[in-house]
């Protein structure tokens, strides 16, 4: 798709072709108004929604936090300050606007908009003094004064938040605007903040570095064919009208024929020119002047830092520094936090995001050293080592250890670095000895948190830098460097263990296909014949790309060797492949060097792709099948519909070894998958840049999103800041990303490293994750956006809740599978219930190949939703969901509310009571609340919420968490222990803690018969509660130490108590035999819910006692869900008891 800034050179070229003489004049205020309108209206107000104020809010909230109200000074706002969308929390922190728009009628739209009036609500309600619009442009140096604000004090020429948003066009030079912008901005110890929104074009902002950037790429804007249009809109882009009228005719003739030209029809709406708007946000603080600083203290690159990615090589970087020693490197980072401002760290140069604008990146290339240590040399280790610093290459550490040889298993092209290694490292001998990553058993780095220099796992004494220091989470470390190590911080080295370097017989397979039924045979064929049957030794790759006007399937078999005479000998049996490919049409023995010139693309594909003839832009996901029907479907017609002929499909095996690490054994997620698919965009070099790149790139994020429903990952090596990687980032890290997300926010706090590969943000503070089940056409659904509102609108604090639909990520592989209509599937219930048998069918069959599927679509929804308060999920297919899934995200309070209605209500609704199973299991678990939706209208809707919801966010249960301090390292090293018992000791404490254990108490309390404890930490609040509803209390304690008559259990240590002492003998518990009747209600209360196993012990003593599990209700003052104690307590046969908590923490 063409870009708006493409669009506006054609045009202007095409202004001075046609009238080359005629004089060029402004826009006026009316023809600029009206191609602005036509630039905002539909497609293009989403870059607003989807990028604009969503960035403008997440930046602006800290700065807006730390005051009790803000000034503001907004540079060519349009009609509208965008300010007047933000939140409203956000926007009556606006004490003081001040805008410089020199449109007139904008001018006076956005003047009138900010007046209050009788009907309506000033959009900054809490402005002091009227608005200041200033109908003149902001210029350099002409904004000091101006003649209406002749008494204003030097104060008021100072803001918190400077704002461009509609882009820096007309203003030269760029640096210098946002200097001047600076240097107005408040003078406080927390500064303010310049925010650049820009489209399209690069900014020129040499000489500053920013605090934060980010990008929308898939911005678009959208307007009718229709001349009348083309006419406001074309001079609005070209940025002028031609004086001389009839030249002026003929000019607009030929920028309606270029807009038609290049403008994109869609299928759907061919009445309509689509063209790309690419959109940046640029923020700077008062620090973005400190690159000097930096300069003076680290070696730069000499010249233009060139890198091997091409698209990152057109990013103006701030600075690029090379680092010759190891205190340059702690240098930088000690001033990346002196002015918090990130670092981007180059290692090979592949990556897209090595070079970023207005950022400063480490060049690592002096680092640059390849160490051996043959087996047995180093006394710590028994197998030989590698030792690679940094800097080096892939190719430069197989070159060297291969003349002592020896080998280490990383990827497959020779120019990657450190990058590649730290996030997986696929290679011909991943199928043999593993990833890359799995082969790292030590390394030195440089922390982003604190500047030292950390020594991780092994790392042979001699290779250790003098100062570095063991981390006290050097498990943690070594564990996430061995996946996602880029995020961590500054690698300097990495130890390897070796393996013997083996040589290489490759054989290759190229065979052209007839259509698509015939590539699916193949590929089956291929999957079945061929792939899963080779030993380990063995690797197939496939490659499907199209050439000479046809599709072509190319298959490439690697067996590697401890010796070369093996191949060498003419009677060896041909391979599998030869069955259904024929005759390979060339085998060849290579050592490991010579192996990357065999690569397919290289030599055998498009003339090869080798020698700087083409550029090329890639993502990988992770298939289990490539054979099954509707994969290979999939990847056929991805490789026809591609934009370019040159763009292909690599199909590289994986499982052996890869599959052999548990999952979480490392960072690395993703380990059961049969073949990364490498979708690969390709265009010739000498157009790099243009729409033909771009559709490449575009191509690629298709293919990748189209295949991840049917994925069982994606690869996170490729990944970065560009938003359309957040979806396969989602994916990159399996059920890992939880702990990722801890250890960054622990090991990164202040986002030194911002721009590696996206790991889930953890909210800042707990979230509520509300699980609505219940029957088909209960409503479900609509009570959830009941709920959602009420968070939003009826608390003091308007907090952020959204509703999302976990069912929509199984529709969407459902559809893919079937061919069912996903847009139906998705918004048309009448579709839906026709398929909601296959699909549940469906469900189950992928749960069943997939058993880790549901706990995926739980933490995709999760982590998607990262940005707000409460999140509500409908389409739940869990039984027992809260105790299935609340160790996934144990610092969230995890609820699940049953909807029920009547048969007949629902039936009226329109539900399938035929095969009424969805969600409605109800016999075994009794954990959930229960809202009766048999009412018509939403008021009953609306009294259940504030009765039963809103209190889980009251202040109150923020106070009582306060009062739970934490203890470190207690009673053993790695335990962060949380003192529940503090509560009792602070002022008011216990008096709050009961009043919240009563009033979230669901049951009725007059019917509660007594109050049971176990020493000792139940007996603190239990007593208290107690004695506040006028309810005995049954105690329980270790056996002998009631006096009879008693019943008693086998009884189990708390957590805490079993990791402070190694006494793990049995031990009883026991409670008086008569305090509690046969069935009465009895009500447990304990401290703390961790392992679950002294609650089992309880409730087994109550049963024991004569009291049925549906009469027991359980209150716990904290609840750490990491220890799954709900899971043990259903699976022992306790699902029927209801257990609430008052507070939640994560951690162990």
């Amino acid at each position: 798709m063409t870009t708006l800034d493409i669009l506006k050179e054609a045009l202007r070229e095409s202004a001075a072709t046609t009238a080359p003489s005629s004089p060029k004049q402004p826009l006026s205020d009316a023809q600029y108004s009206a191609g602005f309108d036509i630039l905002v209206r539909g497609p293009g107000w989403s870059t607003y929604q989807s990028f604009i104020i969503p960035q403008l809010s997440r930046l602006l909230v800290p700065l807006f936090k730390s005051r009790l109200w803000i000034s503001v000074l907004e540079i060519g706002p349009g009609p509208k300050t965008v300010l007047g969308y933000l939140p409203t929390h956000l926007r009556r922190k606006v004490g003081r606007y001040v805008a410089f728009e020199p449109n007139r009628m904008f001018a006076s739209t956005l003047e009138e908009w900010l007046r209050s009036n009788l009907e309506m609500e000033s959009p900054l309600p809490c402005l002091e003094r009227p608005p200041e619009i200033h109908r003149t442009p902001f210029v350099l140096g002409g904004n000091k004064r101006s003649e209406s604000d002749t008494d204003t004090s030097d104060g008021d020429k100072k803001f918190d938040v400077i704002l461009f948003c509609h882009s820096m066009y007309g203003m030269k030079p760029q640096h210098k605007f946002i200097e001047q912008a600076l240097g107005m901005l408040i003078e406080q110890a927390d500064g303010g903040m310049v925010v650049v929104f820009h489209r399209d074009g690069a900014l020129q902002l040499d000489g500053l570095v920013c605090h934060q950037t980010t990008s929308f790429p898939s911005g678009v804007v959208s307007l009718p064919d229709d001349d009348d249009t083309l006419d406001c809109f074309a001079p609005f882009v070209a940025g002028f009208v031609t004086q001389d009228m009839d030249a002026d005719k003929a000019v607009r003739v030929e920028w309606r024929k270029a807009c038609r030209a290049m403008g994109r029809r869609e299928k759907t709406h061919p009445d309509r020119l689509s063209f790309s708007s690419p959109n940046v946000m640029v923020a700077f603080t008062p620090h973005a002047t400190a690159l000097t600083e930096l300069m003076t203290q680290v070696p730069l690159v000499k010249g233009v830092k060139t890198v091997k990615n091409r698209e990152a090589c057109r990013h103006r970087p701030a600075l690029v520094v090379r680092p010759t020693e190891l205190w340059h490197v702690q240098q930088c980072v000690r001033w990346s936090l002196k002015h918090d401002v990130s670092l981007i760290v180059v290692g090979g140069g592949h990556s897209g995001h090595c070079l970023r604008p207005n950022v400063v990146s480490v060049d690592m290339a002096a680092f640059d050293q390849v160490h051996i240590l043959a087996a047995g040399e180093d006394e710590g280790f028994s197998s030989a080592l590698v030792v690679a610093e940094a800097g080096c290459r892939t190719e430069d550490i197989v070159r060297k250890a291969m003349a002592f040889g020896l080998t280490v298993p990383l990827g497959a092209r020779p120019s990657v670095g450190a990058g590649l290694w730290l996030q997986g490292g696929i290679g011909h001998l991943s199928r043999l000895h593993g990833l890359a990553c799995d082969a790292i058993v030590g390394a030195v780095m440089v922390s982003v948190e604190s500047s030292r220099v950390l020594c991780i796992g092994h790392v042979p004494s001699q290779y250790r830098p003098t100062g570095a220091v063991r981390p006290e989470n050097e498990t943690d470390l070594l564990w996430a460097l061995k996946g996602a190590g880029t995020n961590f911080g500054v690698v300097m080295s990495v130890t390897f263990r070796a393996c013997a370097a083996p040589t290489y017989l490759t054989r290759n397979w190229v065979a052209p296909l007839s259509g698509n039924l015939e590539a699916q045979l193949k590929l089956s064929d291929f999957d079945n014949l061929v792939a899963s049957k080779l030993p380990r030794d063995c690797s197939a790759d496939a490659y499907l790309y199209w050439d000479t006007g046809r599709l072509h399937l190319g298959v490439t078999i690697i067996e590697c060797s401890a010796t070369r005479l093996a191949f060498d000998r003419p009677t060896m049996t041909p391979s599998a492949a030869a069955a259904f490919l024929g005759p390979e049409d060339s085998f060849k023995a290579v050592d490991a060097i010579g192996l990357f010139e065999t690569e397919m693309y290289m030599s055998g594909m498009h003339g090869g792709h080798s020698g700087g003839k083409t550029s090329s832009f890639k993502r990988c996901v992770f298939l289990s099948r490539i054979g099954a029907v509707y994969v290979a479907d999939m990847l056929v017609a991805a490789v026809e519909n591609r934009p370019s002929s040159l763009c292909y499909l690599h199909l590289l095996h994986g499982g052996g070894a890869v599959g052999d690490v548990v999952v979480d054994a490392t960072a690395f997620g993703c380990r059961d998958w049969a073949f990364a698919c490498v979708i690969t965009g390709v265009w010739p070099r000498d157009q790099d840049g243009s729409a033909a790149a771009r559709a490449a790139v575009q191509w690629v994020y298709d293919v990748a999103r189209n295949l991840l429903p049917v994925s069982t990952g994606a690869y996170g090596a490729d990944l970065g800041p560009d938003p359309r990687d957040a979806e396969l980032a989602a994916k990159a890290f399996g059920p890992n990303r939880s702990r990722l997300a801890r250890l960054k926010r622990s090991l990164d706090p202040r986002n030194v490293l911002a721009y590696a590969c996206p790991l889930p943000k953890l909210p800042m503070e707990q979230r509520l994750i509300i699980l609505v089940t219940g029957q088909s056409c209960a409503g479900k659904d609509y009570c959830a956006e009941i709920w959602a509102s009420m968070f939003m609108t009826c608390t003091e604090q308007k907090f952020r809740a959204r509703v999302v639909s976990i069912s929509d990520a199984i529709k969407r592989e459902y559809a893919a599978a079937t061919g069912a209509e996903l847009t139906r599937l998705l918004h048309d219930r009448a579709y839906k219930e026709e398929h909601r048998l296959a699909l549940t069918d469906f469900f189950r069959g992928q749960v069943h190949q997939r058993p880790g599927l549901p706990e995926d679509h739980f933490l995709n929804v999760v982590y998607d939703a990262a940005d707000v308060d409460v999140l509500l999920i409908t389409g739940m297919r869990d039984k027992a969901p809260v105790a299935t899934l609340s160790h996934l995200v144990p610092d969230s309070r995890l609820l699940e509310i049953r909807v029920q209605a009547s048969k007949e209500t629902r039936q009226v609704r329109g539900g399938v009571l035929g095969d009424d199973k969805d969600g409605d299991d109800k016999g075994e678990d009794r954990s959930s609340i229960i809202f009766d939706n048999d009412v018509t209208g939403n008021e009953a809707a609306k009294r259940f919420a504030k009765h039963y919801l809103l209190p889980f966010l009251h202040e109150d249960l923020r106070r009582l968490a306060n009062m739970v301090r934490p203890v470190s390292d207690f009673p053993r090293l790695g335990i962060e222990f949380r003192h529940v018992l503090n509560i009792s000791q602070q002022p008011g404490g216990l008096k709050l803690c009961t009043s919240l254990l009563q009033s979230h108490f669901n049951g009725d309390w007059a019917k509660v018969a007594a109050v049971a404890c176990c020493e000792a930490g139940g007996f603190v609040f239990a007593s208290a509660l107690a004695s506040r509803v006028s309810i005995p209390l049954a105690l329980i304690r270790e056996a002998g130490k009631l006096p009879p008559p008693t019943v008693s259990v086998v009884g189990f240590p708390s957590h805490i108590s079993s990791s402070a002492s190694d006494d793990l003998r049995e031990k009883r518990i026991e409670m008086n035999r008569d305090i509690v009747y046969k069935g009465a209600s009895v009500v447990v209360v304990d401290d703390v819910l961790a392992t679950g196993k002294t609650l089992w012990a309880v409730l087994c003593l109550l049963n024991e006692a004569g009291v049925a599990s549906e009469y027991i209700s359980v209150m716990v003052v904290a609840e750490f869900p990491f220890h799954r104690g709900r899971e043990l307590l259903r699976r022992r046969g306790f699902g029927r008891v209801t257990i609430r908590s008052l507070l939640v923490f994560g951690g162990a």
